[in-house]
């Protein structure tokens, strides 16, 4: 394997100071390693590395250090804003072998996993022991708990449970400079100075290395149904949204069009009413009594009263609320073959009728010939815009006509106090619209906090926003 390497002396050196440490520089593996979902940048990293420790991590580090050479930290590259890409010589520093649980604390009721764990690995060992991690989403077999920490990953489930950010009870990090950082260390309460463990949670490996994670379990929920609705019109959204709401205990609150369910159709899933509906909801609740069962389907006979709603399904077992989630769940896989433009963007749940109504007159004025599918978190202010390519139309023609359409949503996020991004990061493909969400100030001052974990700025250059 060190020969292999000798062609470029600085791997050479890398390899003599970590003997351990696993290399890879075959093409497929530059490629693999060097892109995310977004498959706009064309991957050209210098080497992979994969270390099994946080030795070998600091060890990267100071070598990546003296010699100048930049590392973008890796987890499952899942994600959808270039964050993960190695497009200019770097080196891909991937922490798929550092996926173990370290240690279960059933007092605290934490897990502290490595940073490479997949998500739904964590899933299993709190479940082991009768727990729950509940941060969930639909790649949840591929990311990795440590890319959810760099992005804040949010999902199908704030609206009961909050983001990633909640459910961290403490960090350990590498720097930039090489250094090993314990933050809060589980601790519940804690106010002895600055919390840098809420810093490193969404910056998006600009800082430091996330390598492992402490995390907060919690008692599993009441026993639950999942419904999905049918909607005559964009407009009783939220109307929907308060009466159930209102009614009952929500876990999750999703919406998506009958453009997005008719992309899952076509790999395989069946239609779930006679009828076709404009827009969808797919809720999930708990139905712990008779009475919660009670209030479920008061909301929904209200909504129809009303003309809100125009049909519905509840789950009677567990593979029936399978097959209505995997509607909403398989929108976006369905979508990829497309290599769609996607917008991650949010506003207050206070803000989104007003906000929704004047995106969607934007969308339909700006887009008139493109297939726009449109799905989200609409119980926690998200939606997910993705824009489909024509085939007849050239990628960079394409991009360049949404990067404008881009420019006039973020105008509006403006306006509306929203943000740019809500869970999938700035990467490279949001930078340009970072000012939107963040003041002048607020950039000089990441750009300042940037210098002081990462001196000489060899952690995910070039991310998030430039470096002056």
């Amino acid at each position: 394997m060190f020969l292999q390497f000798m062609i470029d002396s600085r791997l050479a050196d890398l390899q003599q100071a970590t003997p351990g440490l696993r290399l890879k520089a075959d093409p497929a593996d530059l490629e693999h390693y060097g892109r995310d979902w977004t498959r706009r940048w064309a991957p050209k990293p210098l080497a992979i590395v994969l270390p099994g420790s946080v030795d070998e991590v600091q060890s990267v580090v100071r070598w990546a250090n003296r010699h100048h050479v930049a590392i973008v930290p890796s987890g499952g590259r899942t994600g959808l804003s270039g964050g993960a890409v190695a497009a200019h010589g770097e080196v891909v520093l991937s922490l798929e072998r550092m996926n173990k649980v370290l240690e279960f604390d059933a007092v605290d009721r934490t897990l502290t996993v490595q940073a490479g764990m997949p998500l739904e690995a964590v899933h299993n060992a709190a479940s082991e022991h009768r727990l729950i991690y509940p941060v969930d989403f639909a790649s949840r077999g591929s990311c990795s708990i440590g890319g959810n920490i760099a992005t804040n990953a949010g999902g199908i489930r704030v609206i009961r449970y909050g983001g990633t950010r909640e459910w961290i009870a403490g960090l350990k990090v590498v720097t930039g400079a090489g250094d090993v950082l314990d933050l809060n260390r589980g601790l519940i309460k804690n106010s002895s100075g600055y919390d840098f463990r809420q810093l490193m949670i969404g910056s998006e490996g600009t800082l430091g290395i996330v390598v492992e994670a402490t995390l907060r379990l919690t008692d599993p929920p009441l026993p639950t149904n999942v419904m999905l609705l049918a909607l005559p019109s964009f407009d009783v959204l939220m109307r929907v949204f308060s009466a159930f709401r209102a009614r009952m205990q929500l876990e999750a609150f999703e919406f998506f069009t009958e453009h997005a369910l008719c992309h899952v159709l076509a790999g395989g899933a069946q239609r779930p009413f006679e009828m076709s509906h404009p827009y969808y909801v797919v809720t999930e609740f708990a139905v712990g009594d008779e009475a919660m069962e009670a209030a479920s389907m008061e909301a929904f006979e209200f909504c129809m009263e009303n003309g809100w709603v125009e049909d519905g399904v509840i789950s009677q077992s567990a593979a029936q609320a399978e097959q209505l989630w995997h509607l909403r769940e398989g929108i976006t896989e369905s979508l990829a073959p497309y290599k769609p433009y996607k917008n991650d963007i949010s506003v207050r749940i206070s803000t989104m009728p007003a906000f929704l109504e004047e995106i969607q007159a934007l969308l339909g004025h700006e887009y008139p010939h493109f297939e726009v599918v449109w799905f989200g978190h609409i119980g926690d202010g998200n939606l997910h815009i993705n824009v489909l390519k024509p085939d007849d139309m050239e990628n960079a023609e394409f991009v360049r006509q949404c990067e404008r359409v881009t420019e006039l949503l973020a105008e509006t996020l403006t306006r509306h106090g929203g943000s740019i991004s809500a869970e999938h990061g700035i990467g490279l493909v949001k930078k340009p619209y970072l000012v939107s969400t963040r003041s002048t100030a607020e950039i000089a001052l990441m750009r300042g906090v940037k210098r002081v974990f990462d001196p000489n700025g060899i952690l995910n250059p070039g991310k998030v926003f430039d470096e002056g």
